[in-house]
């Protein structure tokens, strides 16, 4: 028996829309729909929780974890590149419990307090590639840290791939993590900050 997983996603409200103008747009680096799916399933496990996604591109993964969060919960998606954030802005900038910020994401994150957040999303180089420990910094006790595209991606720029089992390395010797590395959608790891490490 195979499980064909995509049989079972329903795509969030706006989504056909953001990934249409994502498309006229030529912006190639937006999450694929497995990635989508499990963060809109982690998402629905934080009631009221404070989320943070570095890296809004056109807002694909920000209509994903905005489906599976509640009505009281938060979303500050952050990203540096105005014209590909306005087409999140247009699609999704109605709703009130997603705030967007223009800035760059490493910037964003020295400002923040510790544990100030229940999820965090790093889907740009900031908090996953560059300023990694402000990133889990940032993330509560029990809370998920999130990153994509650990397999390899067409649009890497030459040098990168070497960087990628540096980052899962490192993050699988954090005392202060739990993790799991799946080699399934863009690959993935999910980790959650343990309130039990020295």
């Amino acid at each position: 028996m195979s499980l064909n997983d995509l049989n079972y996603i329903q795509s969030p409200p706006m989504l056909d829309r953001i990934v249409e103008k994502t498309i006229t747009l030529g912006f190639d680096m937006a999450s694929e729909p497995r990635t989508g799916a499990l963060l809109r399933t982690l998402a629905a496990s934080k009631p009221n929780g404070r989320f943070l996604e570095l890296g809004t591109g056109t807002g694909i993964a920000t209509a994903w974890l905005l489906a599976g969060m509640d009505a009281h919960a938060k979303l500050t998606s952050v990203d540096v590149d105005a014209k590909v954030q306005e087409v999140a802005r247009e699609f999704l900038g109605g709703d009130g419990r997603l705030t967007l910020v223009l800035e760059d994401g490493l910037k964003f994150l020295k400002r923040e307090k510790p544990e100030s957040y229940d999820f965090v999303f790093a889907d740009a180089m900031p908090g996953k590639y560059d300023g990694l420990q402000e990133a889990l910094r940032v993330l509560k006790t029990g809370g998920f840290y999130v990153i994509d595209d650990m397999l390899p991606q067409a649009n890497w720029p030459d040098g990168h791939a070497p960087k990628i089992p540096v980052l899962i390395n490192e993050l699988a010797h954090d005392k202060r993590l739990t993790i799991v590395p799946l080699s399934w959608a863009s690959g993935i790891v999910v980790a959650v900050k343990r309130g039990d490490a020295s």
